[in-house]
């Protein structure tokens, strides 16, 4: 039996959409929602500790996002291209796969140029939408983008200023190391070292994994059937250590909380039907939505998401959605700030 898109609408007053960071760091609001009976609770985010255990363990992702978007103009033409470097190709230095908006779509031979900086050439124009092309340049690509690129903020963030030095920083998470996310994981730009030393003090083991999140979070639902929705597959690492952490906590009776849908897909990718966790690195399309039976999480802390989206499904699948959508029109009441640089809550 299919199941309608609508179904997982909710009407959002645009001015609840957080066009900028809280003031601080760890200031934000969080609501706290129980998946078993539905209640809500209204609290902050530095109040996190308290609804933790002994023996949990908290899952980070710990992508950096690059500055991934530039400008190039087309040699010859002086066509404009904005381009969004995705990832490389095959781990190559010399070959990613980039997005690009023009008038008119490079074909494969074009060369494009990059602020002075470095060139790129078209090998190749693939099926989804995004391509492979040739860096052509004396110095690393990442090393050529944190000097030309911006940070690819999200499509809602519409405002004068598209980047701020404030966006350097608030826009990655503080334990961000692993370069080669296009969106940051949202959920842990909360985190401050001073939350996270709390949280560790109530004997709650904090843990790392890597899921370099792709363009495709952003990509809207256009089928009018949760089913026939792709999810693009995205890169993840989890090591042999976090791996083994993660199944002492299970045995012991603790919960496994993960920060982020990025976090929730990564750990239900690398568990198996007996719930152990297996170490490994590969890449997830891993689509969840009800009647998901999870296997890997306990609970989760996430930002508030988009209506119809595959973030919303996914939460709807682990807290039902009735009650999911209630504490949704509750948060519009209480004027909560959704998406990226907004309000979270704790799905427990």
């Amino acid at each position: 039996m299919s199941t309608p898109t609508d179904d997982f609408f909710f009407t959002l007053p645009p001015e609840l959409i957080a066009q900028h960071p809280a003031e601080h760091r760890g200031g934000s609001r969080m609501m706290r929602l129980n998946r078993h009976n539905g209640e809500v609770e209204h609290s902050q985010v530095s109040q996190l500790p308290g609804f933790l255990q002994a023996g949990d363990a908290l899952v980070l992702n710990n992508t950096r996002v690059i500055p991934a978007r530039s400008f190039a103009v087309k040699q010859g033409s002086g066509g404009k291209v904005e381009c969004l470097f995705v990832e490389p190709v095959d781990e190559s230095p010399d070959e990613w796969l980039v997005m690009m908006k023009s008038s008119h779509r490079p074909k494969p031979g074009q060369l494009l140029e990059l602020s002075g900086v470095l060139e790129l050439k078209v090998l190749e124009n693939r099926q989804d939408g995004l391509n492979r092309v040739e860096v052509i340049s004396d110095r690393p690509l990442l090393e050529c983008l944190e000097e030309i690129g911006r940070l690819p903020l999200p499509p809602y963030i519409q405002r004068e200023q598209p980047e701020t030095p404030e966006d350097r920083e608030r826009y990655q998470t503080i334990y961000a190391k692993e370069v080669g996310a296009v969106a940051a994981p949202t959920a842990g730009l909360h985190f401050t070292p001073e939350l996270l030393d709390q949280i560790r003090a109530r004997g709650v083991e904090v843990l790392e994994l890597t899921l370099h999140v792709g363009p495709g979070t952003f990509r809207p639902v256009k089928s009018e059937v949760v089913e026939e929705h792709q999810m693009d597959a995205e890169r993840y690492e989890v090591l042999a250590p976090v791996a083994e952490a993660l199944n002492r906590s299970r045995a012991a009776g603790g919960r496994i909380v993960a920060v982020g849908s990025t976090s929730v897909r990564t750990l239900e990718t690398i568990v198996d039907e007996e719930g152990r966790f297996q170490a490994g690195q590969g890449r997830s399309d891993l689509y969840i939505y009800p009647p998901y039976r999870f296997r890997a999480v306990d609970a989760i802390l996430t930002n508030f998401h988009l209506p119809r989206s595959t973030l919303l499904m996914m939460m709807s699948a682990f807290c039902q959605r009735e009650w999911l959508l209630e504490a949704y029109e509750a948060a519009v009441q209480e004027r909560y700030r959704f998406f990226s640089y907004g309000d979270c809550m704790f799905l427990s």
